[in-house]
């Protein structure tokens, strides 16, 4: 079955850097674009980023030119390279297979993960 499996979370101080990974099970990982969504109690999922495999990748606004996405088919895993941390990234990380906050919504319903915590603070 489709399985996501994140890490790579923690505490960090406003300005520092963390490496999110997502190991995908169950499906051709590298015909599939990946994206990154993330959520904060009581707000909806937002998403922040895709790959789509083919060299493209996009950004919600407020990540662009801190946040990096990258995967590598061979492992099936899919990298999000945090800099810059603000405290409102502080949010539950997951990843899935989907391109754009629609997908994403409907994708993270149908193969729930256990997700990573991002806490920003001082």
């Amino acid at each position: 079955q489709v399985r996501f499996v994140e890490s790579g979370g923690g505490l960090v101080q406003p300005g520092g850097s963390l490496r999110l990974s997502c190991v995908a099970s169950g499906f051709t990982f590298s015909i599939n674009s990946m994206s990154w969504v993330r959520q904060v109690p009581g707000k909806g999922l937002e998403w922040i980023s895709s790959d789509y495999g083919n060299g493209n990748t996009y950004y919600e606004d407020s990540v662009k030119g801190r946040f990096t996405i990258s995967r590598d088919n061979a492992k099936s895993t899919l990298y999000l390279q945090l800099n810059g941390l603000q405290t409102e990234d502080t949010a539950m990380y997951y990843c899935s297979k989907c391109f754009n906050q629609r997908t994403c919504l409907e994708a993270t319903a149908k193969y729930p993960s256990q997700g990573t915590q991002v806490t920003v603070s001082s």
